[in-house]
C-alpha cells in the first residue's frame, strides 16, 4: 500500500545502503542518485554531490524533499554505482483535500 498525501505537501524520501558482506554495516556508495517521476510522467534525476536537493543524513543515508505539487501517483526510485551498488524503487500518492 502506497503512503498517502495531500497536494502541497513536502514529502521527504530516504535512501539506505548497506554492506551485506559486512554485517550489514552502513556504506557509502560511489555514486548516489534519485530519479522522481511526477504524476504527469516526466522523470527528474538528482545526484548527491551535485544537486543541492539530494543531501548526506550520515554513512549510507541520504535523503531529499519532494515537493507534492500535482495529485496523483509520484514514484521514486534510488540507486547507485561502484562500490555499494544497488538500487529500490518506491511511490506515493497525492491527492486532493478539501475543506468541509
Amino acid at each position: 500500500m502506497a503512503n498517502k498525501y495531500e497536494l502541497g505537501d513536502l514529502v521527504r524520501v530516504k535512501g539506505t545502503w548497506t554492506d551485506p558482506n559486512n554485517s550489514n554495516a552502513a556504506i557509502d556508495p560511489d555514486v548516489v542518485k534519485c530519479s522522481v517521476r511526477a504524476p504527469s510522467g516526466t522523470v527528474t534525476t538528482y545526484t548527491f554531490g551535485t544537486d543541492a536537493a539530494l543531501t548526506k543524513v550520515s554513512t549510507g543515508v541520504y535523503q531529499m524533499d519532494i515537493n507534492a505539487n500535482a495529485a496523483g501517483i509520484w514514484s521514486y526510485r534510488w540507486f547507485s554505482t561502484g562500490a555499494g551498488q544497488a538500487a529500490d524503487e518506491r511511490y506515493f500518492e497525492v491527492s486532493v483535500a478539501y475543506a468541509q
